[in-house]
């Protein structure tokens, strides 16, 4: 293997490891206040929120609440799956499904 791939390859391991270990080893000294911890545990839900939102609500750059929209219908499904089954796997198949059966059907 040449050695500009072999340079390539130890410095993507170590962009990906520093950021990965440097908060850990830094933050392993550290006493967190509960507070901050439950605040970052707000963190998880306010991304998957901000990712989904968009995809859920717009439609070609402009909100779209309406039965024309598929994804968001198909989001109805969804969180019922996900509440009653509490199963990720269950919840993406339904999503999936619904999708499937909007665009074609519908």
């Amino acid at each position: 293997m040449d050695a500009k791939v072999i340079a390539i390859i130890i410095g993507m391991m170590l962009v990906t490891y520093i950021p990965r270990m440097l908060p850990m080893a830094v933050l392993s000294r550290v006493n967190i206040p509960q507070g901050l911890l439950n605040w970052l545990g707000y963190v998880p839900v306010a991304v998957l929120s901000a990712l989904l939102a968009p995809e859920l609500l717009l439609k070609n750059g402009h909100l779209s609440i309406n039965l024309s929209n598929t994804y968001l219908l198909a989001a109805i499904p969804c969180v019922l799956a996900g509440v009653y089954t509490k199963n990720i796997f269950i919840t993406v198949i339904t999503g999936m499904v619904t999708v499937v059966l909007l665009n074609n059907f519908l």
